[in-house]
């Protein structure tokens, strides 16, 4: 499939999708965690989507593009340790920890690929396809 903006790409689909999750269960965890558990998290799910877009945006330049995408997965490994936090705290369920901990490793599996296969997505938007391989876990 040609990808033509980055509301298409499969990884910045799942991204947003848990990040718009994360605000929703976050909705009734305790007021007292605001301006620490609730507020980083839903800072750091919503980072990822956001470098991937700025990476589209940089794919001109090999090396940005990779740094975007470089800061989009240390934000998803941010998300993932507060989620552990929020496991522990017992604010989420270990069903919707689970659902949320594989989203997120599938979105870096798809971050580590774009990066390793930089040279496939930075070029012009008329020959940049995403495969329709789902993407793996993150070595």
């Amino acid at each position: 499939m040609i990808v033509k903006h980055f509301r298409e790409l499969r990884v910045y689909q799942m991204a947003f999708e848990a990040a718009m999750r994360i605000f929703e269960v976050s909705k009734s965890w305790p007021k007292e965690e605001r301006y620490s558990l609730t507020d980083q998290i839903r800072r750091s799910s919503r980072s990822v989507s956001t470098n991937i877009c700025e990476a589209w945006r940089k794919r001109r330049y090999q090396a940005h593009f990779i740094s975007k995408l470089s800061d989009s997965d240390a934000e998803a490994a941010e998300t993932q340790g507060w989620l552990d936090y929020a496991l522990a705290c017992q604010y989420i369920t270990q069903i919707d920890f689970q659902e949320l901990d594989q989203k997120y490793e599938f979105i870096s599996g798809g971050l580590v690929k774009m990066m390793s296969n930089a040279e496939q997505w930075c070029g012009p938007s008329h020959l940049v396809k995403e495969d329709a391989a789902e993407y793996g876990m993150p070595d």
